[in-house]
């Protein structure tokens, strides 16, 4: 029995477009700053950082699920792999949002002013 190579020339060039697509929206927007996003806010953070945050979440699950061979893999697996990475990183974000607006009203707040 032999083995017969497919060539996956197409597929990395899809990914490639994907993840560029997806970058070039995001420096995009960084540049132009629209004001209906740069100037909202939804739970402390205004919707121009939301924007960034869930297109980088759509590349990396992008990046594990062409990068690591996830297509290919059952349903279970995918999601034993997938859920616990957004828990954390939706768990990272809590914290260092939390954190970070503590430092903040603590150096507003402060006697000595610092220039941030």
């Amino acid at each position: 029995m032999s083995h017969v190579h497919v060539s996956n020339t197409k597929r990395i060039w899809t990914v490639f477009g994907i993840l560029s697509l997806i970058t070039i929206v995001e420096v995009f927007f960084g540049i132009v700053k629209p004001g209906f996003l740069h100037n909202n806010s939804l739970l402390g953070l205004n919707l121009l950082n939301w924007f960034f945050i869930i297109l980088t979440l759509v590349k990396a699950y992008y990046i594990v699920y062409a990068f690591m061979h996830m297509e290919g893999e059952t349903t279970a697996l995918r999601y034993a792999v997938i859920i616990p990475l957004i828990f954390l990183v939706i768990y990272l974000l809590f914290i260092l949002l939390t954190e970070g607006n503590y430092i903040f009203e603590v150096f507003k707040n402060a006697t000595i002013k610092w220039n941030f």
